[in-house]
C-alpha cells in the first residue's frame, strides 16, 4: 500500500491553523506592548502629579516662612522708628525750652541740634530700611 499522501484539503487546513496560530502570537505582542505603553504612560503621570504636589507644598512652606520673617523685620522696623520719632520729640520739646531759657550757653543748644541731626539720618536711614522691605 501506498502511504496516504496528504490531500489537498488536509494542507490546506494545516497552512490556515498556522497562519491563524501566527496571528494570535502578533496580536499578543501587540496587545502586550500597548498594555506596556500604557503603563510607562500612567506611572509618568502619577510621578509627575506627585512632584507637583510635593514641589507646591514645599513652596507653600517657604513662603510662609519668608512672609514670617518679613512681618518680624517689619515690626521690629517699626518699633525702631516709633522709638526714635518719640526721642525727636522729646529732643524737640528739650531744644524749645533750650531756647526758651537760653543765655549765654548756646554750647547746650548747639550739641542739641547735632544730636537731633544724628538721630533725625537715622530715622531717614530706617524709614528707608522700610520701603526696601515693603
Amino acid at each position: 500500500m501506498q502511504p496516504l499522501a496528504e490531500s489537498p484539503a488536509h494542507s490546506r487546513r494545516a497552512a490556515a491553523r498556522s497562519g491563524s496560530s501566527v496571528k494570535w502570537f502578533l496580536l499578543f505582542w501587540i496587545l502586550m506592548i500597548g498594555l506596556g505603553v500604557y503603563a510607562v504612560y500612567s506611572y509618568t503621570n502619577h510621578l509627575k502629579d506627585q512632584v507637583l504636589s510635593e514641589l507646591g507644598a514645599q513652596n507653600q512652606q517657604q513662603l510662609s516662612v519668608l512672609k514670617t520673617d518679613y512681618e518680624t523685620k517689619i515690626a521690629a522696623l517699626t518699633e525702631q522708628v516709633d522709638q526714635l520719632q518719640s526721642t525727636v520729640q522729646s529732643f524737640n520739646e528739650l531744644l524749645t525750652f533750650t531756647k526758651d531759657n537760653a543765655s549765654n550757653k548756646t554750647d547746650n543748644s548747639n550739641k542739641l541740634y547735632t544730636q537731633l541731626s544724628e538721630v533725625r539720618k537715622q530715622l531717614d536711614a530706617l524709614k528707608k530700611e522700610m520701603d526696601v522691605l515693603k
